[in-house]
C-alpha cells in the first residue's frame, strides 16, 4: 500500500468525521420541486434496473462542449432513456449510500487498483417514501462489472443494514441478493459512511450488444453514518467539478462506432470511482487527516 493511500483512512480517529457529519452548510437542491426531479411535486416514475447487470464499463471526465459533441455523435445509435423524457430538465436525480469498513477497506482496494473487488451501496431516485430503494452489490472481476440488485422499502433499510432478515413473503424475489448483501457486510463489518448524489442523463440501445451511455453532473457528497437516502437537506458538500462524468457501458464487443467516437473526440479514460473521488475530496477540504 502506498503512503498516500494509507493516509486517507486515519481520519475517523481525529474527530473530523463528526465535524463533517454535523455540517450545516445549506444545500442547493438538484432541481426545484418537491421531488427534486424538475417537476412540481407530481408522481415520480422510478427507473427500473436498466444499467446492465454484467458489463464492461469505461469512464471519462469531459467538459460541457465535449459532452455536447458526444451526445450528437451517439444519437444515430442510441435513444434517450425513457425516464429522462419524463422530466422537464431531461435529467433524473440519483442518490447513493455507500457502506464500508471502519478502515475503509473497499475504498482502499479501489485506490490500489485491485482487479477483483466489490462495493456495497443503496440507491434511490426520489425522496418519496412510497417508492423502493435499491440494495446493490457491485463486483469487479478483472475488467468485467457484475451487479446484483434488490428492492427494499425505505422503512426497512435499517433492518437490512443491521443484518435482520426481511419477510420472505414480501421480498421473495429479492431474498438471495439481500442475504448476499448482508453476508458481504458482515464479512468486513460494513456500515454507512458516505452519501453521494448527482443528476444523470442517459442513452441506451436495443441491439443484442446492449450499450448504455450516461452523463453525470452536479456531484455532491455528505458524510452519513445511518441508512438515509434523502436527496435534500443540509450538510451536502459540492465537489466543484466543472466537468461531466461520462460512463460507457456495454455487454458484448466494444462497438466500432464507439472506437471512432473515442478517437475523434480524443476521449481519455478516468479510472477513479465517484465514491473514491468524494473521499479524496474530503481530504482536500480538510476533513481527512493525512
Amino acid at each position: 500500500m502506498s503512503e498516500d493511500s494509507k493516509g486517507y483512512f486515519r481520519w475517523k480517529e481525529t474527530g473530523r468525521y463528526e465535524r463533517l457529519r454535523r455540517s450545516s452548510q445549506p444545500v442547493v437542491p438538484l432541481h426545484a420541486g418537491k421531488n427534486a426531479d424538475g417537476g412540481k411535486g407530481g408522481p415520480v416514475e422510478v427507473p427500473v434496473d436498466r444499467t446492465l447487470t454484467c458489463r464492461y464499463e469505461l469512464k471519462y471526465l469531459i467538459d460541457e462542449s465535449k459532452a455536447h459533441a458526444v451526445e450528437q455523435f451517439i444519437r444515430p445509435y442510441l435513444h434517450i432513456d425513457r425516464y429522462c423524457t419524463t422530466r422537464p430538465s431531461g435529467l433524473y436525480p440519483v442518490v447513493t449510500l455507500y457502506l464500508d469498513s471502519d478502515d475503509f477497506k473497499l475504498c482502499r482496494q479501489s485506490l490500489e487498483g485491485q482487479k477483483n473487488r466489490f462495493k456495497l451501496r443503496i440507491r434511490s431516485y426520489t425522496d418519496e417514501l412510497d417508492y423502493p430503494r435499491f440494495v446493490e452489490i457491485k463486483r469487479r472481476i478483472n475488467n468485467i462489472i457484475v451487479k446484483s440488485r434488490a428492492r427494499v422499502m425505505d422503512e426497512e433499510l435499517a433492518a437490512v443494514v443491521s443484518g435482520i432478515s426481511l419477510p420472505e413473503t414480501r421480498y421473495a424475489g429479492d431474498q438471495e441478493t439481500l442475504k448476499q448483501f448482508q453476508l458481504y457486510c458482515r464479512g468486513i463489518d460494513a456500515q454507512p459512511v458516505l452519501k453521494l448524489r448527482y443528476t444523470r442523463r442517459a442513452y441506451e440501445g436495443d441491439t443484442e450488444n446492449r450499450v448504455r451511455i450516461t452523463f453525470d453532473r452536479d456531484m455532491a457528497y455528505r458524510i452519513c453514518n445511518k441508512p438515509d437516502l434523502t436527496l435534500n437537506g443540509t450538510g451536502w458538500q459540492h465537489c466543484n467539478m466543472s466537468t461531466v462524468i461520462l460512463e460507457i457501458k456495454f455487454t458484448g464487443c466494444y462497438p466500432a462506432w464507439l472506437g471512432r467516437m473515442a478517437k475523434c473526440l480524443d476521449l481519455r479514460q478516468w479510472s477513479v470511482s465517484k465514491y473514491v473521488y468524494s473521499i479524496k475530496h474530503c481530504e482536500l477540504m480538510g476533513f481527512l487527516f493525512v
